[in-house]
């Protein structure tokens, strides 16, 4: 990734952190790619994802449909990069690029890591090809979060989650590493 690649999404990583604390008024009407990085332990996990807006748009069962698989941010999947091995939800991890899908439903959703990281929206999905499913459930949000926003977060000794949050919706992705 050349120097300006980089300087553009640090750029755009705090103008959707400004938009998300309330700072800016979100101008931008693209979907622009980010990435983010968490440690855990010794795991790097870094997340490339589109961050579409509110911009005033029903996001649940509206922009995004209840019940069908869901790239988990705009245009092309959201990557997932663990350095070293995980486990989750029982499932062994090896160190790698993944991809990272949702199924968003009113009551629960459904976490997926799929082995094809490189896929435009959902349209070369193939179940087959994944990994691990993992049902959660939403945790409602009192502030709207306008801008698609992905954390990496250690939780124990040897735990950390990757949590999404968008609108008034968090959803968060357990894992273990050794």
């Amino acid at each position: 990734m050349s120097t300006l690649d980089k300087e553009h999404r640090l750029e755009m990583v705090s103008y959707a952190d400004s938009v998300n604390r309330g700072l800016l008024v979100d101008t931008v009407t693209g979907s622009a790619r980010l990435e983010v990085e968490g440690q855990v332990g010794n795991t790097l996990v870094t997340i490339n994802h589109g961050s579409p807006g509110v911009r005033g748009r029903v996001i649940w069962n509206g922009l995004v449909s209840y019940d069908q698989v869901w790239v988990s941010g705009s245009h092309w999947a959201t990557a997932v990069t663990f350095s070293h091995d995980v486990t989750v939800n029982g499932v062994d991890i090896p160190a790698g690029i993944y991809a990272l899908f949702t199924i968003p439903g009113r009551e629960e959703w459904t976490w997926i890591i799929n082995t094809n990281y490189d896929q435009h929206l959902a349209e070369e999905y193939t179940e087959s090809e994944d990994l691990v499913r993992l049902n959660v459930k939403p945790i409602a949000l009192e502030n709207t979060v306008q801008r698609l926003n992905y954390e990496v977060m250690e939780t124990g000794n040897r735990s950390g989650i990757i949590a999404l949050s968008w609108d008034k919706i968090r959803i968060e992705l357990p894992f273990q590493f050794e």
